[in-house]
């Protein structure tokens, strides 16, 4: 955690001392926030302006709360604070500065899918040789990692970093402040579509992510996305590695084989097994094992780890109700390509009774008819579902266009509900998948 003097807490973020703050410039401070309700003693806090909310009017809360200090965008000389330009510039400067006090070993992982589980996935094998920490939730963005690298001990090894994104620019920015030792991309989908455009633009976004990849420092990912794989700069002084099912990648992963209790699969030579359900967890684990073998963690090391390995929720999570069904909970979020995934998956199990419960994927824009459309097509290449519950307004073209008389639509969570606990019981499998905002959670937490 954060713990430098005022001094030096002014150094860090390019600020000028009011000054109060001069007065009291070789105290500590110990950690920092961005939310009064969050505040602990010796805090810095750090106010943000909103579009509907000035964090500044709250300086004097925070103080009163047992914050030391405040960054501010405003000169004042009534209470101590540090004047920046920018609060969220100085939040990153911060975070970047007290990194380079302990200098662990950076891990950056993004991807359009699955980078938090391959951030899980690469904890997993290495915290039994090293002291690991890594982003927590979706603390992912331009606020949420530089918070993740504050609050991270400075005993710390190694840290994995979660990198998010909205808009251009913003991979690059995270990249810049990390510096990463190794830099992954896990995926190249659909996400961020409406904004992006195309997935070309997507992957251009996505490789930001190497901008600041130091020159000794590796870079993985998959030629299976051939999109990012026409952009990537080979003549670079970093060490590249490539991984995935095409036989062009440098470690091939093949033998791919799903049961409800896990994934199988080989990677080269070596025989691997996780419990979470999902062929491109294979891919998933496979970023982690290239990690785990260049920092001198065995292949059985690797293969025993990830036999017990727990990922964040919501994400191909199973669990057994009393009544015998086997729910997979794949709601945390979606894009067209993680769906399919998904439904591919409860596809190829060995259930006679299998229940898509889907809702809109967002953020599509004007290709959201057409991807959802999509997602029908691919369900009818296969259709040996039970049941097709869809929910929402982009949904409902998935549901129009199920060529078998299988698939019915609700436009109200309880109506969905109340159908889903009519056809759950014994050797059911159910798949719930969309996108965050739609809350599809709402169905495992009322299914009786």
């Amino acid at each position: 955690m954060l713990n430098i003097t005022i001094e030096k807490l002014s150094e860090f973020t390019n600020g000028t001392m009011n000054c109060k703050a001069t007065e009291i410039k070789d105290v500590s401070i110990k950690g920092v926030s961005i939310d009064t309700r969050t505040i602990e003693e010796n805090n810095l806090f750090i106010p943000f302006v909103g579009e509907n909310v000035d964090g500044h009017k709250f300086i004097e809360q925070a103080l009163e709360s047992g914050a030391t200090i405040a960054l501010s965008e405003k000169e004042r000389n009534d209470v101590p604070v540090i004047v920046v330009e920018n609060a969220r510039k100085a939040l990153g400067l911060l975070a970047k500065n007290y990194l380079n006090t302990f200098k662990p070993m950076v891990i950056a992982v993004t991807g359009s899918n699955g980078k938090t589980t391959t951030k899980d996935m690469i904890e997993c094998v290495l915290q039994h040789k090293y002291k690991v920490e890594k982003t927590q939730g979706n603390l992912n963005n331009e606020l949420g990692m530089p918070l993740t690298i504050l609050s991270t001990s400075e005993e710390t090894e190694i840290l994995i970093l979660e990198m998010g994104m909205d808009s251009v620019g913003d991979i690059h920015y995270l990249s810049d402040i990390a510096n990463p030792d190794i830099a992954v991309i896990t995926s190249v989908g659909e996400s961020h579509l409406e904004k992006l455009g195309s997935r070309e633009k997507i992957a251009e976004v996505k490789y930001e992510i190497v901008d600041f990849l130091k020159d000794d420092g590796l870079f993985i990912y998959s030629k299976d996305y051939q999109m990012l794989e026409d952009i990537v700069d080979k003549n670079k002084p970093y060490t590249i590695k490539t991984v995935g099912e095409n036989e062009k990648n440098g470690m091939h992963i093949k033998n791919v084989l799903e049961r409800l209790e896990g994934t199988e699969f080989t990677l080269d030579t070596a025989n691997f097994k996780i419990p979470q359900l999902g062929r491109h967890n294979a891919l998933n684990a496979s970023y982690a094992i290239m990690i785990a073998r260049e920092l001198g963690v065995t292949d059985k090391q690797s293969a025993e780890a990830l036999l017990k390995l727990r990922v964040t929720g919501m994400r191909m999570e199973q669990k057994e109700l009393s009544n015998g069904t086997i729910l997979i909970n794949d709601a945390y979020n979606a894009s067209p390509s993680s769906m399919k995934s998904a439904i591919d998956t409860v596809r190829d199990l060995p259930y006679e009774s299998k229940v898509l419960v889907l809702g809109d994927i967002l953020e599509l824009g004007s290709y959201s008819e057409a991807l959802h459309y999509d997602i029908a097509t691919h369900i009818n290449q296969d259709n040996n579902f039970t049941h097709i519950l869809t929910f929402g307004e982009g949904a409902k073209n998935i549901s129009d266009n199920i060529k078998k008389p299988n698939s019915e639509h609700f436009t109200d969570i309880d109506d969905l509900i109340e159908k889903v606990n009519k056809v759950i019981g014994n050797r059911v499998v159910v798949l719930l998948k969309a996108s965050r905002g739609m809350k599809l959670e709402r169905v495992e937490e009322r299914i009786k």
